[in-house]
């Protein structure tokens, strides 16, 4: 994505039309906006955010101009619009908010809901508009509004960010966003293709139930009914359980920061270390146990039914009609056997026969339970399994109830632990200035468990439902195999089930390889804009752990400076960016990996920063980043233009008249 150009019209302190252009040059990629505090750096930034999401972080939500105001009459109506010209995979496309102000009496108020519009030039030139009810998923392809904050932000909020990028088990949607920007969309596109689906569409795999043909059996619909009906509730509580995994980040991180805050009063100190084991200890036993429900939970799908059938097999195998037949079979004797005797006209006995005498009849009444009718075959397969099954359940009873007897010791363990922390607890919350934070941290750990036990519950819920499903699949599956149109789509279905395994195997080995390059990169960005011992990593969700090199072999995670958060956020962006870009520009046979480099638009990036490492940060960011933008004030911009002075494309002023009205001066 290349910004070109951003056209504002009675904006926040931009009154009138007014338009600012951005370097495109591939060398001189550097944009600097100049201007003191107030004169509208932070407007102009918040103006990005709001013509592509319709966010701002005013604490006034109105946004028409106040001089444009001061001159409307009652009744009159104005429109404040910010439109951004931009290119996103070789399309030229404007983006345009606009929100409709009118004057009732002597206030201002909003008309409707803001209008936004993308519109795009085709091929030929012509000008096309992307319809109403994409524009949102088009502007989620160009730059997911997840990850936007890291593109478009400004340097008080920089520290806090440094921390969110280093949050425990953060959202699936932060995960999948930064997996689009470095180029594995065409993977997931995919993938939700084949099988996952997306929004209402059914995916390939899901829409073959649809094409079979009922009529050869009516049973099939039926089946097909249910399982349609298995799989709506399967992912009902998958979206729970991500909601579930979001709730339960924001609650992690109370309890974290509340037992830090405990931790930080010395007299509590010990107490709390305590705690932290005895906590360690209830989530290793809640873990356990369900582990262990799960254990139990799958040894009686497996065996439960073949168990309590033992009594039946038994049974059956004692009913005299089936001794009677076993008495009559005689192994290895076919029905040929019987027509060669008769030909031949005498019994291997030596008994003569003829049609009508007792050998001959006796040996026709053999024909009933050898090949090809084969009942005896059929009944001694049957003994066979049914001897088999009741081996194979043995031990079953044995299993369950020790199985069982597990999970209740769980509970005595889990109350004593539990009995430990309240008494913890109650002399945490009695001692000065811990009881406040005490009685929080109860609430949130509280929440905490919640969450683990409806995890838990909908766990078991969605094991039943999937083990329901299998069993109507696998139903479906033997009646289909009995018509030649429902045997056709099996096969496409089984295609696009291969085809689907094999992808994902492709997906997970090249999002492992781009999330370790990604790694690495981050990790040498960081350490050349802080050099100060640590190292960086990152987990399956793009998590950042920061490392203590070589010390005493301490290698967790530590908590962070505000510099050095600060310089994590530059890292992670600027790597991000880098391999980005890198993977535009590499020419291989793999455009499954192709992604698209991104710009930087930065509101006073540099305040945070010593002199030390804005020379540090101005060398690191136009080498890495497609497009730089900064907005910054006049006691920084000297030092800036110092560090950037060769790469600077374009110079902007703000030209500032009054606290309602400034205006965007080209720079010398």
């Amino acid at each position: 994505m290349l910004l070109k150009a951003l056209k504002l019209k009675d904006f926040r302190q931009f009154k009138g039309t007014q338009q600012i252009d951005f370097s495109t040059d591939t060398h001189k990629n550097v944009t600097i906006v100049l201007g003191e505090n107030g004169s509208g750096k932070t407007s102009l930034a918040q103006a990005f955010t709001w013509c592509l999401y319709g966010k701002t972080d005013f604490d006034d939500p109105n946004l028409l101009c106040k001089a444009t105001a001061q001159t409307m009459q009652p009744g009159n109506e104005e429109t404040v619009s910010v439109s951004l010209l931009l290119s996103h995979h070789g399309i030229e496309y404007t983006v345009t908010s606009s929100q409709v102000y009118k004057k009732i009496n002597n206030n201002i108020s909003s008309l409707g809901q803001r209008n936004f519009d993308i519109s795009y030039k085709r091929q030929d030139g012509q000008k096309e508009f992307v319809k109403s009810h994409e524009t949102d998923l088009r502007m989620k392809e160009i730059l997911p509004v997840e990850l936007s904050k890291y593109f478009f932000f400004d340097g008080e909020r920089i520290g806090n960010m440094g921390k969110d990028i280093r949050r425990r088990g953060k959202s699936n949607e932060f995960s999948d966003a930064v997996r689009s920007l470095l180029g594995l969309s065409a993977y997931t596109a995919a993938l939700d293709h084949l099988k996952r689906g997306h929004g209402s569409l059914k995916s390939v795999i899901r829409s073959y139930d649809d094409k079979y043909d009922s009529k050869a059996d009516s049973r099939i619909a039926d089946y097909t009914s249910k399982i349609d009906l298995f799989n709506s509730q399967i992912e009902k509580i998958d979206k729970r359980l991500t909601e579930i995994e979001d709730e339960d980040i924001f609650v992690n991180e109370k309890i974290l920061s509340l037992n830090l805050s405990i931790k930080e009063n010395e007299d509590s100190k010990p107490l709390a270390i305590n705690r932290e084991k005895l906590i360690a200890k209830r989530n290793t036993l809640t873990n356990r146990k369900i582990s262990q429900i799960s254990d139990l939970l799958k040894l009686f799908n497996k065996n439960a039914p073949l168990y309590f059938s033992k009594k039946l097999m038994y049974d059956s195998l004692s009913l005299p009609e089936i001794q009677n037949i076993s008495d009559k079979w005689v192994p290895d004797i076919h029905s040929r056997t019987i027509d060669h005797l008769i030909k031949a006209g005498r019994c291997i006995c030596g008994n003569e026969l003829c049609i009508g005498n007792e050998a001959y009849n006796t040996l026709n009444q053999l024909r009933e339970f050898i090949p090809p009718k084969s009942i005896g075959n059929l009944f001694e397969q049957f003994r066979n399994n049914c001897e088999t099954n009741v081996k194979n359940t043995s031990t079953f009873f044995e299993d369950f109830k020790n199985k069982y007897r597990e999970i209740l010791s769980f509970e005595n363990d889990y109350s004593e632990n539990e009995e430990e922390i309240l008494v913890i607890t109650k002399r945490l919350s009695g001692m000065q200035d811990v009881g406040k934070l005490q009685a929080d941290l109860s609430k949130y750990e509280k929440q905490h468990n919640d969450l683990l036990s409806e995890r838990s519950n909908l766990d078991i819920e969605k094991g039943i439902a999937k083990t329901s499903r299998e069993r109507m699949e696998t139903e479906r599956h033997e009646l289909t195999l009995k018509d030649k149109n429902n045997q056709r789509i099996e096969i496409y279905k089984t295609y696009a089930q291969y085809l689907y395994e094999q992808l994902l195997k492709e997906y997970e080995k090249a999002e492992q390889e781009v999330r370790e390059k990604l790694s690495k990169e981050v990790d040498d960005i960081f350490r050349s804009i802080y050099n100060g011992g640590f190292s960086l990593s990152l987990d399956s969700k793009y998590n950042i752990q920061v490392i203590v090199n070589d010390y005493e072999g301490y290698t967790n995670d530590v908590e962070t400076s505000t510099s050095q958060s600060i310089s994590i956020i530059f890292a992670f962006i600027a790597g991000v960016i880098k391999i980005a870009r890198a993977s535009q520009e590499q020419e291989n046979d793999n455009k499954m990996l192709a992604s698209e480099p991104y710009p930087l638009v930065m509101d006073a990036p540099l305040s945070a920063f010593d002199k030390t490492r804005i020379q540090t940060v101005c060398s690191v960011l136009p080498k890495i980043a497609e497009q730089v933008i900064i907005f910054i004030k006049d006691t920084d911009g000297e030092i800036a233009e110092k560090y950037l002075s060769d790469k600077i494309g374009n110079r902007s002023v703000f030209a500032k008249k009054n606290e309602f009205e400034t205006y965007i001066e080209k720079g010398v």
